[in-house]
């Protein structure tokens, strides 16, 4: 579904700057845990976006999966994203990264929306890391 065609209604909810509340991750026990880190992802109505986030403790190491988002205890991408609302997902297309590999992919997610926070996960099967936003 291309981003013209998303309804109005999660598009004017996911417009704007986002603040990190809580990165959990999974350990080596496979349960979630909490990374100390700060960040911001930044919607547009016009279907781009951003994201920065940086561990406050970058030498400890995290295993979110296969996939390769951080540097170094950073993380900055930004590109645009397509919303589906049926099925509660959508799809951040990489333009540009301080992880280069992450450029030119396409990375879906779910999302949900609780009062004036955005969880976001990975649709991916390998990955189970999930994501806490506020809006600013």
């Amino acid at each position: 579904m291309s981003f013209g065609q998303d309804r109005a209604d999660d598009r004017d909810r996911f417009a704007g700057a986002w603040r990190l509340v809580r990165l959990e991750q999974p350990g080596a026990d496979g349960k979630l845990h909490n990374v100390d880190c700060t960040g911001l992802f930044v919607f547009t109505r016009d279907g781009h976006a951003s994201v920065q986030v940086m561990d406050r403790n970058p030498e400890t190491p995290t295993t979110a999966g296969p996939q390769q988002y951080s540097q170094g205890g950073y993380e900055a991408s930004w590109g645009t994203y397509n919303l589906d609302e049926r099925t509660h997902t959508f799809t951040f297309h990489i333009d540009g990264a301080l992880v280069r590999t992450l450029v030119g992919k396409d990375l879906p997610r779910s999302y949900e929306f609780t009062g004036s926070r955005l969880i976001v996960k990975s649709t991916r099967a390998d990955e189970h890391w999930r994501v806490t936003w506020e809006r600013y």
